[in-house]
């Protein structure tokens, strides 16, 4: 039996059905427990206002609950002529309750119910990417620590320049996650408004309690225009997407760093031996191949924003089909985000590093700032200092002094990783998901 919320007695021709519904059915398993837990709360307001009985909202609850616990375990399944997820949802209940199945509809409309379960589920997915971000986070954080004295070069147009450590390039990746959560905890909180009650963008004259839901479901607060929580569609996607994006950045960064270290021309890294392969024909080789493909693949979800504008930018206010062609793009890419963290993670853990870099006379020259800053703190005009020693560059009279008296904030010698744990410390306070998360429980009875 085919279920259409919409279909009255026309009959679709299934080659535009399979056009029009697309990758749909595929996409909507993303969402169907949040498809779940979001009726059971509206129906919970429903009961409230006289909409459902006691006794109809608990053998509905009954029934979602089982339902919700089948989505858990992988178990759902949106059926051959079946629409979406709301419609299979719908359909199980009926099958179950006969008409009182019929009754969770009332007071919204498919708009808003997609419009909550993006963002339950993308809700839900970002506490997992914040959690992941933060393992990275604290790994690289530990090694910068664990190799704060093992001097490597810094490069400018990758021409070795000065001085770098290990403990400044690993806590380099660590400090730009923080800013990659801050946009994550602004994401967060945009995303965590409740659209529930603004039905297909323009409300309903049933006399919903949308404070109710917004409380059930542990949200912050609501939408509270309804056109505008109808135009958000696409808006949080796109901002989320930069969010990840901002994550992706970093990773790519890093992957590509320790490529070119792990290198054989570099040597400053060793990268895991489960992380490389070897090549068909040239025994010698291991090839870096899971950060290559991490940067890959972290590079792809760079475009995810600019992919989501392209869809959406160009729409006035109201719901548009276009708008299903969003999902497909945007609801993969936490798991994908996800994988590139894990893995990252697990290679910064793993990593070995050289501490003997500069016994190579080729980075000789990286400490002839540290030349100069030396004639200069003992009185001679800066100018003078740098022709002394670049005369004796071009000579080939330059003696390094492979010593480093770094001292200010976040320099080689005062890393301030205490502070930088403190910022990360701060940001993750700051999602507040203790919130979304006792409210999911108590709505599921655990």
């Amino acid at each position: 039996m085919a279920l259409k919320l919409w279909e009255k007695s026309v009959q679709i021709n299934k080659d535009i059905e399979r056009f029009t519904v697309g990758r749909d059915r595929e996409m909507d398993l993303y969402l169907a427990k949040y498809d779940v837990l979001g009726s059971m709360a509206h129906i919970t307001m429903l009961e409230s206002i006289g909409l459902l009985s006691a006794g109809e909202l608990q053998q509905l609850l009954t029934e979602m609950k089982d339902i919700y616990a089948m989505a858990e375990r992988g178990e759902f399944v949106i059926e051959e002529g079946v629409e979406d997820v709301h419609s299979q949802v719908e359909l199980m209940l009926t099958r179950r309750l006969g008409d009182v199945g019929k009754k969770i509809h009332s007071g919204r409309s498919r708009n808003d119910q997609v419009l909550l379960d993006l963002k339950l589920f993308t809700r839900a997915q970002l506490k997992e990417i914040a959690e992941a971000t933060e393992l990275l986070f604290g790994v690289l954080m530990q090694q910068s620590e664990r190799y704060k004295e093992v001097l490597m070069p810094g490069y400018t147009h990758l021409q070795v320049a000065m001085p770098s450590s290990f403990g400044l390039w690993f806590g380099a990746y660590a400090e730009s996650l923080v800013d990659d959560m801050l946009f994550l905890q602004a994401a967060f909180k945009m995303c965590n408004r409740n659209p529930l009650g603004s039905a297909a963008g323009y409300g309903s004259s049933f006399p919903l309690n949308r404070t109710m839901t917004t409380d059930l479901l542990g949200f912050d607060s609501m939408n509270y225009n309804v056109v505008y929580a109808q135009m958000g569609r696409g808006k949080m996607e796109r901002n989320v997407a930069f969010a990840l994006a901002s994550i992706a950045g970093t990773l790519s960064k890093l992957a590509f760093d320790a490529c070119l270290f792990n290198s054989q021309n570099f040597g400053f890294v060793k990268l895991p031996d489960d992380c490389t392969t070897g090549s068909s024909i040239m025994p010698h080789k291991k090839n870096p191949d899971v950060f290559e493909l991490t940067r890959a693949k972290c590079n792809k979800l760079q475009a995810l924003p600019q992919q989501i504008m392209m869809i959406a930018n160009n729409l006035p206010s109201g719901y548009f089909r276009d708008l299903q062609i969003i999902k497909e793009v945007f609801l993969p890419a936490f798991q994908e985000l996800k994988d590139c963290l894990q893995m990252a993670t697990y290679i910064m853990h793993e990593i070995k590093v050289n501490e003997h870099i500069l016994e190579d006379k080729r980075y000789d020259l990286m400490f002839s700032v540290e030349e100069v800053n030396r004639l200069a703190r003992e009185g001679m005009p800066f100018r003078d200092a740098y022709k002394k020693v670049g005369l004796e560059i071009e000579a080939g009279d330059f003696v390094p002094v492979k010593e480093v008296h770094h001292t200010h904030e976040g320099s080689i010698g005062n890393l301030c990783n205490d502070r930088i744990a403190d910022l990360m410390h701060r940001v993750v306070e700051g999602f507040d998901f203790a919130r979304m998360e006792q409210a999911e429980k108590t709505l599921l009875g655990r």
